[in-house]
């Protein structure tokens, strides 16, 4: 029982770092799961309240990752249409694939931001190019978040 949580945790944690990557893996949430099969473990130093803390920051790491595009576009100076279409690009991408969710809220922030005002091209690019910031903003929390649960598996596995 002890060689299959372990085996579990091991392969949840790298789909975790996988899920980093590939936005159609909740990266964060499933590292999280490793933890919690490791904390099952007898020889695991795993706390409840480490568990506790790295549950509410997947949690929030998950949520963060996917306002974060619709949030860099509003700080750009784009308007509500920037930020609803990247909101809504990134929904659509959801449905297309890994090259969907990276290109949707791009694309949907620079749409949204035409149609409020279709003369501005500039405007619309930079938008969108902010909602690209966010997407990459947020794969790089995941990647730290997900490598720090990584380091707290390899320290409470005694």
């Amino acid at each position: 029982m002890e060689a299959a949580l372990l085996i579990s945790a091991i392969i949840l944690l790298g789909l975790g770092l996988l899920g980093t990557f590939l936005p159609v893996l909740p990266g964060p949430p499933l590292a999280w799961a490793g933890l919690l099969c490791e904390s099952f473990i007898p020889e695991s130093t795993m706390s409840i309240t480490i568990l506790v803390i790295t549950f509410i920051t997947a949690v929030i790491i998950t949520v963060l990752d996917f306002a974060f595009p619709a949030i860099q576009t509003k700080k750009s100076g784009g308007t509500k249409y920037g930020t609803r279409g990247s909101t809504v690009g990134l929904i659509v991408g959801l449905f297309t694939g890994p090259w969907g969710i990276i290109i949707g809220p791009f694309l949907g922030a620079y749409i949204g931001e035409l149609l409020h005002d279709p003369s501005d091209h500039h405007k619309a690019f930079k938008s969108a190019w902010a909602s690209f910031i966010g997407f990459l903003s947020g794969t790089l929390m995941k990647i730290a978040v997900v490598s720090v649960f990584i380091v707290v598996f390899i320290i409470n596995l005694k």
